[in-house]
């Protein structure tokens, strides 16, 4: 099968490839504004592409030059706080962008499938863990774009008929991270040997998924026979507040780590709860997580 990627030289997208590679033709669109083209050394420059997703014609050329049957769009600005500070800039990638990888499959006519990155962030703030059927409302600028952009994907099947899944990723973790999300932060601190670290909220709840752990759920759904749209909790269906999260570093360093709260760190604004039902992907796959906590944790960490 050939499969087009886009971000697919990010954090997410190279745990995907290195599940992909060896039974399917990659290809891969990235700008590498946030990605890095070692983390995919395993595709061939002639199937990478450094280019963006906001240039319309050279999207709607190049899609129709590589005649992808499936594509996996991960393209996408993601990082909260980066977004809240950049608004047009993350909203002109990930709806504009958006739009115009949709359209170019449209238009290619090659494309059987589509999946569609979409984000946990689309959900209102809820104490249980939340389903596929929850209302949504997102709290900021990137769950807004993502929601538009499953909107955009919607109109997408409806136009084209070509089915699409949607998964709403919960906390990735895992190599290659790009962004300084929690785990990537606590992993940077401690393996340059401190063990006071600086943090901000303490409090809230995440639901931490390993990314071999989402690699694995996407191409068991790839596989999958899909009618119209389907959306995915994407997630570990575990919640972990931070302290525990810093528990684990312990765990597999063996040694005690101090947290200090750095104002700087703390979000004014930050939801108590977010855990997912997949209940919906485990019955709809077979899938069920591998990688715990600590067995993501020990590989993050240099001893």
């Amino acid at each position: 099968m050939r499969v087009l990627i886009t971000g697919g030289a990010g954090f997410i997208g190279s745990a995907v490839i290195k599940h992909l590679h060896e039974k399917h033709e990659i290809f891969v669109i990235d700008n590498l504004s946030f990605g890095t083209r070692g983390f995919i050394d395993q595709i061939e420059d002639d199937h990478f592409f450094e280019n963006d997703i906001r240039d319309r014609d050279l999207m709607f050329d190049l899609i129709n030059r590589i005649q992808p049957e499936t594509v996996v769009h991960l393209a996408a600005i993601h990082f909260i706080p980066y977004c809240n500070e950049h608004p047009f800039m993350s909203s002109d990638i990930n709806i504009t962008g958006t739009m115009n990888i949709l359209d170019a499959c449209k238009a290619a006519g090659s494309v059987k499938k589509a999946l569609f990155a979409s984000t946990a962030a689309v959900y209102p703030i809820y104490d249980e863990a939340v389903t596929e059927n929850h209302a949504t409302g997102p709290l900021d600028v990137y769950g807004l774009s993502k929601l538009t952009g499953e909107r955009l994907c919607n109109e997408f099947n409806l136009s084209s008929n070509i089915p699409v899944i949607i998964c709403r990723f919960f906390n990735a973790f895992g190599p290659n991270e790009t962004n300084p999300h929690l785990i990537p932060e606590i992993q940077d601190q401690v393996n340059s040997g401190k063990r006071t670290i600086q943090l901000g909220n303490l409090d809230p709840k995440r639901d931490f998924i390993h990314t071999y752990d989402m690699a694995r759920a996407m191409e068991l759904l790839l596989e999958a026979e899909i009618q119209g749209v389907e959306t995915f909790n994407l997630g570990r269906g575990i919640e972990y507040s931070v302290r525990e999260i810093v528990e684990s570093f312990e765990r597999q360093l063996g040694e005690k780590i101090t947290i200090e709260v750095d104002p700087k760190r703390v979000r004014k604004t930050d939801r108590m709860h977010l855990l997912a039902d997949v209940n919906k992907l485990k019955s709809f796959t077979g899938w069920n997580p591998e990688w715990s906590i600590d067995d993501g944790v020990k590989t993050l960490i240099e001893k």
